[in-house]
């Protein structure tokens, strides 16, 4: 389309109006002939589609600028994507690789901070590639606890340097949680360095921004549920996940995934025995319904992890998944909030190994 014809829809209305009805066609990915038809399971997907559309807008239209960057969250207590971490606070920004950045900040006390660039994105490409990434524990920090991050795409020797591509667009950065309640998460700020125009409201890109918007949410709705049918393969089990596929996807380098597909009859649990804790940063274990979204940990226990979790005399942990509490024989329950299935996620990070982690299903009235 020409400039005076994308001028023309706004004026017109009609610019909005594909917006809408292309919004509309995401209901087609919960519509899938694969996902679950029940009522509930359906209502969640709906909801799952309103959650995008926020994230999406806020990537896409409100935070889209690279040269005026903002820290924002893709995902957080009420917007969930691709079995986000509960323990993580997450945060994002979109940039340029042909621009420069600081980051500026405390590093407060989580125990672990992770600042990863990437290329592409769920709304052009379908991919978040890794581009560069830098760790807490590899940073310079001041002795007043601050710090300072340069983001650009050639070396800054002597500094905390972000690397990143000519054909980055944005930076994940995960703070991950032992214990929310006694943990300062850090604070940071992002300015661009050399970027150009004032930040006011441009009418043609900002049809771009509203098609973005919903490829956004059908490609993101759409790259989960194929990932779920991969995990039906193995159906209760917590195999290694194909690493290479979860870094393209934004995934994190430090960690390693064992991701697979949970399903419970009412009368059935999930007894899961991690046998062998290997050195680590940290590892978790963590429920999601079927769409990918963990489930809420605002309210309920649906996650583990290295510091929260009850030990075997061993040294091992024992998890068990139930619909309901099993007693004080297993104190590592996690309930299902009243799901029948659904993601499941295991992580080691920064770990020296990656052992197995075994998994059964059981009767409930076995345990």
């Amino acid at each position: 389309m020409s400039n005076q014809s994308i001028e023309q829809s706004i004026v017109d209305g009609s610019a909005w109006a594909k917006f809408c009805d292309s919004l509309k066609e995401a209901g087609n990915v919960i519509m899938r002939g694969e996902t679950p038809s029940d009522l509930f399971n359906r209502a969640e997907g709906f909801r799952y589609l309103t959650r995008l559309l926020r994230a999406g807008l806020e990537s896409n239209v409100e935070f889209s600028d690279p040269s005026f960057p903002q820290f924002f969250q893709l995902a957080d207590e009420t917007k969930k994507i691709g079995n986000d971490n509960p323990d993580n606070f997450y945060q994002n920004v979109n940039i340029s690789g042909k621009y420069d950045y600081l980051i500026t900040g405390t590093r407060g006390t989580v125990d672990y901070l992770s600042l990863g660039t990437k290329a592409g994105s769920y709304a052009t490409t379908g991919r978040m590639e890794p581009t560069g990434q830098i760790n807490g524990r590899e940073m310079q920090i001041n002795a007043d606890g601050t710090f300072e991050i340069i983001v650009s795409s050639t070396p800054k020797p002597g500094k905390n340097w972000l690397p990143m591509t000519k054909d980055s667009h944005s930076i994940v950065v995960r703070q991950t949680f032992g214990d929310r309640k006694k943990e300062t998460p850090a604070i940071m700020k992002i300015k661009c360095l050399n970027g150009e125009g004032d930040n006011t409201l441009e009418p043609i890109p900002f049809v771009q921004q509203l098609e973005n918007t919903v490829k956004f949410v059908k490609n993101t709705a759409n790259l989960f549920v194929d990932w779920m049918e991969i995990y039906r393969e193995h159906l209760n089990k917590l195999p290694s996940d194909n690493q290479e596929r979860c870094q393209i996807a934004g995934g994190d380098a430090t960690i390693h995934y064992l991701q697979s597909f949970w399903k419970l009859a009412p009368d059935e649990a999930l007894l899961i025995h991690a046998r062998k804790i290997p050195e680590c940063r940290t590892w978790n274990f963590q429920l999601s319904n079927y769409w990918m979204e963990s489930l809420d940990f605002r309210y309920f226990r649906i996650c583990v992890n290295k510091h929260t979790a009850h030990y075997e005399k061993d040294g091992s942990v024992k998890i068990v998944v139930a619909h309901r509490d099993p007693g004080p024989k297993y104190p590592n329950w996690l309930t299902t909030t009243n799901h029948d299935q659904g993601g499941m996620l295991f992580r080691w990070v920064e770990a020296s190994e990656h052992p197995p982690v075994d998994c059964e299903v059981v009767k409930f009235a076995d345990l």
